[in-house]
């Protein structure tokens, strides 16, 4: 569980990018607009408010120019009565402002939340094995409420702001043009700022939240691998892991925190100085009897008015740069594509039999007739792997028959996982291509593919439901009866024995249940559904002895009715099989029956003993 010094600003290598904030935010036009009527009645009721507060100056200015300067108190009460009219019509629109957005903005970000999740799901096993979990979870959660929160506030007052300040410099100059500009000389050095600001905090933020994800990643780590953690006595050098890349996290949040201060300070003082100097000319020339009372205080009014939209700008900005990067990283998940048939080159020319080194035993061939599970010139190699490395598999052709088992051997690293990865498209092969039944399994579409095929692997993942819900997660229209003819085969009958039998919640990973006992739920999981094609990545490692026995002498009825690929590592469960395949540094070197083998190869004979070979030991 490492900790990178580094934020991973994208999980595929590439360095973050100085992009326009806009041009990010324009992104979520396609899940705003279902509710843009809403939205857009939000802001004008917004605006209609803020114009509202700019009213309120111009009856000052009566006030003081009318009933105050005649001593009329049935017209200041009258005045008072409309300022408070005013003051109460501009608190309920704003209050009708926040209940037009609330609800649909939080549909906004449930439906952005459920694609992101479904896109998650359509990825590649490659894309997963790139990207940290904890980066991920810091998207679907973190990024997506800082959406909202600005979909709900600073994208209106960016808009409201924007119009309230040019209505009141509108005022302000046909009010009294030359004190006008006093507060408008201001707005030249702000604008620039404002653009300076915005390069270094969008740089800063995108930083702060990558390192987010990081932090995420550790406490993710270490709340599943606890048992480790304190199994080795670990914990203390987790948390100063931990507490490294925290500091990390406060030290970045810190330098944000003092650009947006030094950005606020600014912009406060530029106002307030502006205003002061209109304060000074404008007594001047009321005492010199150029301008009246009433029309300085209106003036002020609207000035001070308009305080809070210009300090506003550096908050919103702030604001508007993190949804910018959150948006940014969110999109960074959903523009990953799907690995098609398409992406993979076709072999120049089919591949003939014995041409990649393989034994071709048992009557292998390159044709593309039958039924069965075929491989044919299969190569895979990870799309992040050196040129110069040579691919994982290299050139397999293997065909299992009709209603056959094949059992598939060879060593640690010779590539069996990758091979049996391949059938049900977690992984995309290279090169060749793999049929079942004659149907290249990159023409059908992916829902078939695994209705047809079943898998169980080696390390068992089960979820947080029930005992039951984790087995029938096999088949969609599995019952009650295949859920306990599949846990009777698999020997899982202490399921029953839980408090709540088949109903029991078997929590998160199933860590509540032993290694073997995960094993057998996931391996009835795979045969619940009397699955056409089985795949089984050496599914009875984590059982003793005697349940080992009885879950074979149950599988043999399931095999006998599906045709099957079974990575084995014990001549026990090469037993089952009708033939074996040796898989050697990505080829096939031979395929017979388990007698067969023994008789004829030395690697197999020594897999099947237990002995390890040691390459190169007798070279000069």
């Amino acid at each position: 569980m490492a900790v990178t010094s580094e934020p991973r600003a994208q999980e595929g290598g590439a360095a973050p990018r100085h992009r326009s904030a806009t041009r990010s935010l324009l992104r979520l036009w396609p899940y705003v607009r279902p509710v843009r009527v809403r939205l857009f009645g939000a802001a004008g009721v917004a605006v209609v408010a803020s114009c509202m507060g700019l009213v309120i100056p111009l009856v000052l200015k009566w006030m003081v120019d009318g009933p105050v300067a005649h001593r009329d108190p049935g017209g200041v009460w009258l005045g008072g009565a409309l300022l408070l009219a005013l003051g109460t019509a501009e608190a309920a629109l704003f209050g009708l402002r926040r209940w037009l957005v609330g609800r649909p903005l939080a549909s906004v970000e449930a439906a952005m939340r459920a694609d992101l999740y479904r896109h998650l799901q359509r990825l590649p096993v490659s894309f997963h094995d790139r990207w940290a979990s904890g980066q991920l979870l810091s998207r679907a959660t973190t990024d997506l409420m800082l959406l909202r929160m600005f979909l709900a506030f600073p994208l209106t007052f960016l808009v409201v702001n924007g119009v309230t300040i040019l209505a009141g410099f509108a005022i302000l100059l046909s009010q009294e043009w030359t004190l006008g500009l006093v507060l408008v000389v201001p707005a030249v050095p702000l604008v620039i700022l404002c653009s300076l600001f915005e390069k270094r905090y969008a740089t800063v933020a995108r930083a702060v939240q990558d390192q987010t994800g990081d932090l995420t990643t550790v406490v993710e780590e270490g709340v599943l691998g606890v048992r480790i953690v304190k199994g080795f006595g670990r914990h203390r050098s987790q948390a100063r892991a931990f507490r490294t890349l925290s500091q990390q996290v406060r030290s970045t949040e810190l330098h944000k925190a003092r650009l947006l201060a030094t950005l606020w300070a600014l912009i406060m003082t530029l106002p307030e100085l502006a205003i002061g100097a209109a304060l000074v000319l404008g007594t001047m020339r009321v005492a010199d009897g150029d301008l009246s009372a009433g029309t300085l205080v209106a003036f002020l009014s609207t000035a001070l008015t308009l305080r809070w939209p210009v300090e506003s700008l550096g908050f919103l900005l702030a604001m508007s740069q993190d949804a910018a990067t959150a948006t940014d990283r969110y999109f960074d998940v959903m523009d990953a594509e799907p690995a098609t048939a398409a992406d993979r080159p076709r072999p120049a020319r089919p591949l003939r039999r014995g041409e990649n080194g393989e034994a071709g035993e048992g009557g292998e061939d390159s044709g593309g007739g039958g039924g069965g599970l075929r491989f044919e010139g299969v190569e895979f190699a990870y799309a992040d792997a050196p040129p110069e490395e040579p691919p994982v598999l290299r050139g397999v052709d293997l065909h299992i028959r009709p209603g056959e088992t094949m059992a598939l051997v060879g060593a640690t690293g010779s590539g069996k996982t990758t091979l049996t990865a391949l059938v049900p498209r977690l992984q995309e092969i290279t090169r060749g291509r793999i049929t079942l039944d004659g149907r290249d399994i990159t023409a059908l579409p992916r829902e078939e593919l695994r209705a047809l095929v079943a898998v169980a692997f080696e390390e068992p993942t089960l979820f947080s439901a029930t005992a039951g819900e984790n087995v029938l997660m096999g088949a969609t229209d599995a019952g009650r009866e295949e859920l306990l003819r599949a846990l009777k085969v698999a020997q899982a009958d202490f399921v029953h024995a839980l408090p709540e039998g088949t109903d029991t919640e078997v929590g998160e990973q199933g860590l509540s249940l032993s290694g073997g006992q995960r094993q057998r739920l996931a391996l009835a999981r795979a045969v619940v559904g009397g699955p056409r094609f089985l795949v089984l990545d050496d599914p009875l490692s984590a059982l003793d002895v005697h349940t080992e026995a009885l879950v074979e002498a149950a599988l043999r009825q399931v095999l006998a009715a599906t045709t099957a690929l079974v990575v084995a590592h014990r001549p026990s469960t090469v037993l089952l099989a009708d033939r074996v395949a040796l898989l050697s540094e990505g080829r096939i070197t031979a395929v017979g029956t388990h007698q067969r083998l023994l008789r004829e190869s030395a690697e197999y004979r020594s897999l099947m003993s237990g002995q390890e070979r040691e390459e190169g030991e007798s070279s000069p």
